[in-house]
């Protein structure tokens, strides 16, 4: 590590002792906040305080058990660094409106989600991943998030070629070198050195090179990593100003002495080159209100606002106004998760979604429901059987606090436990 050492002292020169003696402190611990659940309910959220830069954000005073609160896998908060929300201030600087953006490396979601938050609810935002283990994991936080007018993918970034100039953001937190997460996690320490490092640069360039043609000219790009070395930050900043064609409007380091959470770098630049081709996407007459019906409809708010498309075996609602985006996407790239699920089907019967119980969409007052104690919660996250009583025969929402976290099939004397399999609690 002695190639590592002598970067940072060159990069923060007298900093540097500060620096090394706050690296073999504790990680930091911090939560952000759904906009669906109000922070004074949270219980998780006691002794916190709030992180500056980010209205949602929270410093914890020690790290509770995630695992056993009903409250994370109902989507309430997600648990993210907290040098990592500084993308808000990004987004309030430079976007405004409803935009196009897409989160090109975008598992576990911290990010995606955050995003679903601070963009205009008109907007589209496209999560993808590249990996397909991870990508699942995304596909979990972005459905549990809530918000309708998202898509998840799972591509490589020279998928993206054929969306000439479409966006009007692209977020990519590029695979780097991980010096920002050694305190978090030894395998980071034991795996650096100088030729990784070289190595993470050569390939961050080859992504931007891929994605860069799909941001519109004018459009916003934001660059981050979760490490130091100024050849895969400033330097490949600085390279994409020269060689792809951009303005940096602002870049900015967080070390583990200057800041909270764990390391991070975030620059954001202003694309000033032209784009070779722009995707334009006709317009069609919706059809799907004629061709597409489920009782489930009944449990959005504002039904009118959405038009109903078939994906992966199910119908799910999208945005009216974004349908034919949605529909493209859908077909031009592979796609995890589109919209709002609202039910699959199983022989001729209409199963309800998990994607439709934890959507801000959902009316809580169309559908039966049942506020279950913490035991019970527990019980139903880790695929138990559950008994519920005083509720009619029927599919029934479990909620906890008033938060919903899935489905129940109702059978009178048991229930059938509808929630995901691949998501339940194993602790």
């Amino acid at each position: 590590m002695q190639d590592f050492k002598i970067i940072i002292e060159q990069q923060l020169g007298a900093d540097a002792d500060k620096f090394f003696e706050a690296l073999q402190e504790p990680q930091s611990v911090s939560v952000r906040v759904n906009s669906k659940v109000d922070a004074a309910d949270l219980t998780v959220l006691q002794g916190a305080t709030s992180i500056p830069y980010c209205s949602s954000g929270y410093s914890l005073p020690s790290r509770p058990d995630f695992t056993l609160d009903p409250m994370l896998h109902g989507g309430a908060y997600y648990v993210q660094e907290a040098s990592s929300m500084y993308l808000e201030q990004i987004v309030k600087k430079y976007v405004d409106g409803a935009v196009r953006c897409l989160d090109l490396c975008a598992a576990p979601g911290g990010k995606s989600t955050h995003l679903a938050q601070l963009l205009s609810p008109d907007s589209l935002l496209i999560c993808n991943e590249v990996m397909p283990q991870r990508a699942n994991v995304l596909t979990e936080n972005i459905t549990k998030w809530g918000n309708s007018n998202t898509i998840v993918t799972n591509n490589k970034p020279s998928d993206f070629k054929r969306f000439g100039g479409w966006f009007d953001v692209v977020v990519a937190d590029v695979p780097c070198s991980g010096e920002g997460m050694f305190r978090k996690e030894p395998k980071a320490v034991e795996d650096w050195s100088l030729d990784l490092v070289k190595m993470c640069a050569d390939r961050q360039r080859n992504i931007l090179e891929d994605i860069w043609g799909s941001l519109r000219e004018g459009g916003l790009f934001v660059y981050s990593t979760c490490t130091f070395n100024h050849f895969e930050d400033e330097d490949n900043v600085d390279w994409i100003a020269r060689e792809l064609g951009a303005e940096i409007l602002e870049q900015r380091h967080f070390y583990f002495h200057q800041t909270l959470g764990e390391g991070f770098y975030i620059a954001a630049l202003r694309k000033t080159s032209r784009c070779e081709s722009s995707l334009r996407i006709k317009t069609g007459k919706d059809s799907s209100k004629e061709r597409l019906k489920t009782p489930f409809t009944q449990a959005l708010h504002c039904a009118e606002k959405y038009s109903l498309v078939e994906f992966a075996g199910g119908i799910n609602s999208v945005p009216a106004q974004r349908r034919d985006e949605f529909r493209y996407v859908a077909d031009n790239l592979r796609t995890l998760a589109c919209g709002t699920a609202l039910c699959t089907f199983k022989g001729r019967d209409e199963i309800p979604a998990h994607a439709l119980a934890v959507s801000k969409a959902l009316n809580k007052n169309a559908v039966e429901c049942h506020d279950a104690d913490f035991v019970t919660a527990i019980q139903y996250l880790k695929r138990e059987a559950v008994i519920i009583n005083g509720v009619t025969k029927g599919y029934v929402l479990i909620c906890y606090k008033g938060l919903p976290l899935g489905w129940v099939k109702n059978l009178g004397t048991r229930c059938n436990n509808l929630y995901p399999e691949y998501w339940r609690i194993r602790k």
